[in-house]
């Protein structure tokens, strides 16, 4: 989910460990990316090329562009998704998506944080400054918002296609997408996982803390 993971999502204990060749994979994937950062840290997002890239990251501008398709995916591709989507089917099957949600998004901002602290503030300028980077970022959330539909349609025994489940499903998407872009706009002085929860507090009680949308999917 890449509006809300500004730095790497860990790999659970219980996860199997990944073969060598997907290992490999990673670390190629984790070079260019850490180098693109530190590209864009010294001399900006403009003026950082593909082949600057390539080079800072000892591979060809053609392996570049097997692991992402363009430079903005390269500021905004995680591998939150698939943990997403594993960490939510963790949680009781009775628990509300939005309190499931909200366990899952406070374990990984807090480690993303505390992992790459200064990537994630830079991740999170770039998407609300450039806005190349905050087009893509609006795209790929479509993939996020698909994990949320099958997730909530399994609680609900609803068609992960249902109007109802893909309204709720992307309008938490367009809420987490906006608290990140408040965090930053505001100088990331406030916490994180603080604004996450006031997120998800307003779309399940709405303003008056009457109860609202957010109770639907339960």
């Amino acid at each position: 989910m890449n509006a809300m993971t500004a730095a790497r999502t860990p790999r659970p204990a219980s996860a199997p460990r990944p073969g060598l060749r997907e290992r490999k994979k990673l670390k190629t994937r984790l070079a260019i990316r850490e180098a693109t950062y530190r590209l864009i840290r010294e001399q900006g997002y403009d003026a950082t090329t593909v082949e600057q890239i390539a080079e800072a990251a000892e591979v060809s501008p053609s392996t570049v562009f097997r692991y992402f398709t363009t430079k903005e995916d390269i500021v905004l591709t995680d591998e939150f998704d698939p943990v997403l989507e594993r960490e939510l089917r963790q949680r009781p099957a009775d628990e509300p998506i939005v309190e499931s949600l909200r366990r899952v998004l406070r374990h990984a901002v807090a480690f993303g944080f505390a992992d790459e602290p200064e990537e994630a503030i830079l991740r999170t300028r770039l998407m609300i400054e450039v806005p190349a980077v905050r087009s893509r970022m609006l795209e790929s959330m479509s993939v996020t918002g698909g994990i949320l539909c099958r997730v909530i349609a399994e609680r609900t025994g609803k068609d992960p296609g249902d109007l109802e489940v893909r309204t709720f499903a992307m309008g938490l998407i367009g809420a987490l997408t906006e608290t990140t872009a408040y965090w930053a706009e505001h100088g990331h002085k406030e916490d994180l996982a603080e604004l996450v929860d006031r997120t998800l507090t307003v779309l399940t009680t709405g303003f008056s803390g009457a109860s609202g949308p957010g109770s639907m999917p339960s």
